[in-house]
């Protein structure tokens, strides 16, 4: 297994981050997840953007498009394999033991590790914790996922595969790593990015070609949505059967099946929607 760190393909075994990276003392880093098929990654232009703003977020220099992907070519074409999570990590770099950054400048790591196509169908929880709409890093993806791991490890406590936050007014807001949408009288709707939601990839592409609504919604719209879904990059579109105890259709139902056609069609059209 071949990765990219700061310019160069090295062997994982060897490849090596200061323990004062700034990314591993206080979690001052960002990311992307990209799904790559047979080699070439999905929306890599979208997610490159979506990079930068996140990066000018904290206050870290502007990523190198070229660079990141010469870094994602580079590390498709030396780890071949049909369906991979390609992970672009990007931090402030060697750093002070505090939060103060140092002046060695960010670091960059490109790694693909393999995975499978999702069931069609899961099942999600909600949690008591919240999502701060107003607070520094809301819209940012970071590299501070602390308070996702804890969350997702209750929801494989409790036989799902994604927990679903409120925000602190109590509007529904998103999953650990994920959007979510509900059909509301047989229209599409997800919460919109100011309910502190992460402006998701997935997210854009099927409120864009599904004609979704983006509308605040209280937390309990689960309980009585008529069907529920989740959207990310290795998720595309899927489908939900549970939502805590509140049990919904086995199968996807047809306004989820026809947005999971819409996505599969339109992103096998297109790799760089």
């Amino acid at each position: 297994m071949k990765i990219w760190l700061d310019g160069a393909l090295q062997d994982v075994e060897s490849a090596r981050v200061s323990v004062f990276d700034h990314g591993l003392t206080v979690g001052d880093g960002i990311f992307e997840t990209v799904k790559a098929v047979d080699g070439r990654p999905f929306a890599l232009t979208r997610h490159l953007d979506r990079l930068t703003r996140s990066a000018r977020g904290l206050g870290l220099p502007d990523p190198d498009h070229d660079e990141v992907r010469r870094a994602c070519a580079a590390v498709l074409e030396a780890n071949p394999m049909p369906l991979g999570r390609l992970r672009i990590t990007y931090t402030g770099g060697h750093g002070p033991l505090g939060s103060d950054r140092g002046d060695h400048g960010p670091t960059l790591v490109v790694a693909l590790g393999g995975t499978t196509r999702r069931p069609d169908t899961t099942a999600v929880i909600t949690v008591p914790w919240t999502r701060n709409e107003r607070g520094a890093l809301t819209g940012l993806k970071t590299t501070s996922y602390a308070e996702n791991v804890v969350a997702l490890a209750r929801a494989h406590q409790h036989g799902a595969s994604e927990a679903l936050f409120g925000n602190t007014v109590g509007q529904l807001c998103e999953g650990t790593g994920s959007n979510v949408f509900v059909v509301l009288d047989g229209e599409i709707h997800t919460p919109p990015v100011a309910s502190g939601c992460l402006p998701g990839i997935t997210r854009a592409l099927a409120v864009e070609w599904t004609g979704a609504k983006e509308t605040d919604l209280p937390l309990d719209v689960l309980e009585r949505a008529e069907e529920v879904f989740l959207t990310s990059t290795l998720r595309d579109v899927q489908a939900v059967h549970r939502v805590d105890d509140r049990e919904l259709p086995g199968t996807p139902g047809p306004v989820t099946a026809k947005a999971m056609r819409i996505f599969d069609e339109r992103s096998g059209e297109d790799l760089d929607p």
